[in-house]
């Protein structure tokens, strides 16, 4: 297989232009027939020219490998070079015998791609989702933005899908991938009904709209190859013996039972404060960990584009940025940085707890609304907590109270800030030159007190500086919502290097756990831990 880079292509092109630009390169007679596949497309947008398609392609001309080198060396390009596909391969070779089916609590990315794996090779995983099932959950969410009525068992953060089915559906990852799982992940989504485009874009999305689909349709093939979902059904306790995992306890509808098992996998997202409490009972050993708070920021769409890709937006899709700043406040330095950055998307209210409110992004598809937003967060580490981190669960205490101090500022409608206001301690009372794209009520209040121990400081110096960067970043009416606490699990279930918690057949996994951070590497860790019980375990129940 010849591998293609840097093949470079003008903003509006067409498929076929691709297949020219490739004969020409590789310098192919008119009779040559070949194939190929987009392997990567970015886009090129650097001040001082007109912004072009990048992309790294892979060409299959049916010939030997012999014959592609003599034919890499002929053209000599350094761009130009033979590659070798990595397919995925799970390693289902393991001996001890299984006498009860492995059970995974939480239906989020990670649980989700643990039992995809666990039903493909025989192990008929059973899959315990607090939540509802996601068309249902749909509607519980919209249920709240609208009326305010709160489930707390099914809304932005619990049930099937888990946190990031409402968010933008980004799969961009930084976690190294040589065993193949960051392809294999893709390429379920798109069987299951994700756009294609995600095979190849730099920093693909799904989008909430499409996601719901995917969801379901990956429930229905984990079924179909025999495993079991219980929805609307929390884990409540845990049995053990001998230092071994042997049943666990779940509710629903108020009814309590039993479930045998020898393998429990902990895919409980980042939310679920009241397992962790549980867990932290049964002495799971786990710790508090580094994560980061901040508002949500808005600013029209139009801008962003303009400024990322220099007055040439025709054709091109919506834009994204990434910014980071370093402030020392008297007691450290903090990282300021955007997260779950949507274009063309919307603020919305993804609180779980009566009395406490948080607030994520969400993009659906054709990311085609008229703001873009970003959560701009500052690092926090587990001495910033009561208890400066001590006690394990001192992160979920610290999340909680800047979630109740949020709701009490507008008695549970989203509390919002224009950025001058802000900076002057001043209620706005109204938008600027935009309005707020936002799901759930909201309403202005004064957000300058919500970060505490000095974080305003930093959040303003990362905003200031962000303005030099981009254009009218720190303008006057950039809207502010708070509060963004829910970026990254405040706890850690520590594990071993086979994925196992200090009790065994426990496998903590996931973003919850403390283990990814996104849609992405979540889904490859509960791969990972799919993997750790495939070589260890055999099917024979």
């Amino acid at each position: 297989m010849i591998q293609i880079q840097q093949l470079k292509m003008p903003v509006e092109h067409e498929k076929k232009e691709i297949a020219y630009k490739i004969r020409k390169l590789l310098r192919l007679k008119p009779s040559q027939s070949f194939d190929f596949q987009i392997r990567k497309q970015s886009i090129d947008a650097r001040r001082g020219q007109q912004p072009f398609y990048v992309y790294t392609v892979t060409v299959d001309l049916g010939l030997s490998a012999g014959k592609e080198q003599k034919l890499i060396e002929k053209v000599h390009n350094k761009n130009i070079m033979l590659t070798k596909e990595q397919a995925y391969q799970f390693p289902n070779n393991g001996t001890i015998r299984l006498n009860r089916r492995p059970v995974i609590v939480g239906s989020g990315p990670a649980g989700l791609f643990c039992a995809f794996l666990l039903a493909k090779y025989g192990y008929q995983p059973i899959v315990i989702e607090r939540g509802k099932k996601v068309e249902a959950r749909k509607q519980d969410v919209e249920r709240f933005w609208q009326e305010g009525i709160l489930d707390v068992s099914s809304n932005v953060q619990f049930g099937e899908g888990g946190a990031g089915t409402f968010s933008d559906g980004k799969l961009n990852t930084l976690v190294k991938d040589p065993a193949g799982r960051n392809r294999f992940v893709l390429e379920t989504f798109v069987q299951n009904g994700a756009d294609s485009s995600i095979l190849y874009l730099n920093k693909p999305h799904i989008g909430t709209d499409r996601l719901i689909q995917v969801v379901r349709n990956m429930r229905d093939e984990i079924i179909r190859l025999g495993g079991t979902f219980y929805f609307e059904t929390c884990l409540t306790d845990l049995q053990t013996e001998g230092g071994k995992i042997r049943s666990i306890t779940v509710e629903t509808a108020g009814k309590k039972r039993q479930i045998q098992t020898d393998l429990l996998v902990l895919a409980i997202g980042h939310s679920a404060r009241d397992t962790f409490e549980m867990l932290f009972g049964h002495k799971l050993d786990m710790e508090a960990k580094a994560f980061a708070v901040g508002l949500r920021v808005e600013h029209p769409q139009q801008m962003i584009d303009l400024h990322q890709y220099h007055g040439a937006v025709q054709k091109l899709p919506a834009a994204s940025y990434k910014v980071t700043a370093s402030y020392q406040d008297q007691h450290r330095l903090r990282g300021i940085y955007s997260f779950c950055m949507c274009p063309g998307g919307y603020v919305v209210n993804a609180s779980s707890e009566q009395g406490a409110l948080a607030v994520n992004g969400m993009s659906y598809q054709k990311r085609d609304g008229k703001n873009a937003n970003s959560a701009i967060i500052v690092s926090v580490t587990p001495d910033d907590f009561p208890g400066g981190g001590a006690h394990p669960l001192d992160g979920i205490a610290f999340q909680r109270e800047l979630e109740k101090r949020a709701y009490a500022l507008c008695g549970g409608s989203i509390p919002q800030q224009l950025y001058g206001d802000y900076k002057l301690g001043k209620v706005s009372d109204a938008y600027g030159d935009f309005a707020s794209s936002v799901k759930g009520s909201c309403a202005f209040a004064d957000l300058s007190g919500l970060l505490p121990g000095g974080m305003k400081e930093a959040f303003v110096y990362g905003m200031e500086c962000f303005g030099r960067s981009i254009k009218g970043f720190e303008r006057y009416d950039a809207i502010l919502s708070g509060i963004e606490s829910r970026t990254s699990s405040p706890v850690r279930i520590l594990r071993n290097e086979q994925y196992e918690s200090a009790v065994a057949g426990v496998y903590p996994c996931g973003e919850g756990a403390g283990y990814a951070g996104g849609i992405l590497s979540a889904a490859m860790d509960g791969m990972k831990v799919a993997e750790a019980i495939g070589r260890k375990y055999g099917v024979a129940f």
